[in-house]
């Protein structure tokens, strides 16, 4: 996909992560959830970059837009 997104066993038990750092994307994610903005997130996370940010939110875009999702009718 992305490769500043890395997957690897040996990092985070296998979660997807900012490449060359053990932050995982789900992390990018509660913190976007809760400041809401990526300049928030980059004040946190001043080791991280506007595009490893954007990297992180393609990924799951790209995770969802992949996925079936079965829907059910009452």
């Amino acid at each position: 996909m992305n490769p500043q997104i890395q997957i690897n066993p040996r990092v985070c038990n296998g979660k997807p992560t900012i490449a060359g750092t053990r932050l995982p994307v789900t992390v990018i994610l509660d913190q976007m959830v809760a400041c809401g903005s990526i300049d928030r997130v980059l004040e946190l996370y001043p080791e991280l970059t506007r595009d490893q940010i954007a990297a992180a939110l393609q990924y799951c875009h790209e995770l969802i837009d992949r996925t079936d999702v079965e829907t059910q009718v009452a």
